[in-house]
């Protein structure tokens, strides 16, 4: 990496974005065939959200070199806010490919597939993703509720109560740990979590219209 990139990138992580273009550019001006100042410009404009533009910046530097890995997942990110999906996994996967086998390149394609519906394609770039990062309670969140929807019920809930520990405040971890009760008849269980999704947030539906169901369930036994 040159010395400019080097500059660039600090004075991008210290908000000096302007002079980080400048650097960036000058970098491309010396050599106009290193990859790296074009992934970097990439960046750059994608945080300005100049989305195309950054596509444009990070194919010119995985033409100069395929092994461009920040490349293919700028390129990713990138074609992720376009809401070209499709496009978005292809480039993360070569981002993986060519070393970048990291829980967020996984997570990302995870969200991908989702965003597809394809809910089983999802699933093992989700638990790949929890693998690498134990600590990622929003991609354990995930895995957790593809397996739920696709029917595995026992193996969903112990992740969902991982979630909840780790982030107490995770409303929508709360609720989908109910409906795990739910589905196996623990109504009390159930009622609980329900509630504590609620105490995060009062108006969320699906937690308070899942409560009714349990508490006219509970009465309808009695």
């Amino acid at each position: 990496m040159s010395n400019k990139n080097e500059q660039a990138i600090e004075a991008m992580n210290n908000g000096k974005l302007e002079k980080a273009v400048t650097l960036l550019y000058e970098a491309i001006e010396e050599n106009p065939k290193d990859p790296v100042a074009y992934t970097n410009i990439g960046n750059l404009l994608a945080q300005a959200g100049e989305i195309k533009q950054a596509v444009a910046y990070f194919e010119k530097a995985i033409d100069l070199d395929e092994t461009q890995a920040t490349a293919y997942y700028g390129a990713g990110n990138a074609f992720f806010e376009l809401e070209q999906y499709k496009d978005a996994a292809d480039m993360y996967q070569k981002a993986i490919q060519q070393g970048l086998d990291q829980s967020d390149v996984h997570f990302m394609i995870g969200q991908c597939f989702m965003m597809q519906d394809a809910l089983r394609l999802a699933l093992p770039f989700f638990q790949r993703a929890v693998e690498l990062n134990e600590e990622d309670t929003e991609a354990r969140f995930q895995y957790a509720l593809c397996l739920a929807q696709d029917g595995a019920i026992d193996v969903a809930l112990p992740q969902f109560e991982r979630v909840v520990e780790e982030d107490p405040d995770h409303a929508d971890g709360w609720f989908n740990l109910g409906v795990s009760y739910a589905y196996q008849e623990n109504l009390t269980k159930a009622i609980s979590c329900f509630d504590r999704a609620l105490a995060i947030q009062p108006d969320h539906l699906l937690a308070g219209n899942g409560k009714k169901q349990m508490e006219q369930a509970m009465n309808n036994n009695i």
